[in-house]
């Protein structure tokens, strides 16, 4: 029962985020602060994602075949790389090292 009241609150929150963004006076989403937050914001939280689907494994930190996937794509996108060439470096390498241990 407790998830439902969970799901129920998260699609709460999601539509009050939604309508408070469509009910801002226009000269407060214009300023810069806010500008620059909506664009950092997504990269941030994709960052922090990415490092914990990476790096835990439900109640521990990690160090796996998925850390070697992550830096092997670092590398490449430190290269200026494809993002298919960025994609494909990751898989190659958490595979080898999966396969290797």
């Amino acid at each position: 029962m407790n998830i439902w009241i969970a799901i129920g609150l998260t699609a709460a929150g999601c539509y009050l985020a939604k309508l408070m963004g469509l009910l801002m006076p226009a000269g407060v989403l214009e300023r810069p602060v806010v500008q620059r937050l909506a664009a950092l914001l997504p990269v941030a939280l994709l960052a922090a994602l990415t490092a914990q689907q990476t790096f835990g494994d439900g109640q521990h930190l990690v160090l796996d075949a998925r850390a070697a996937g992550l830096a092997a794509a670092a590398l490449a996108l430190a290269l200026r790389a494809p993002f298919l060439v960025v994609v494909g470096a990751a898989v190659v390498v958490t595979a080898g090292v999966r396969a290797v241990t």
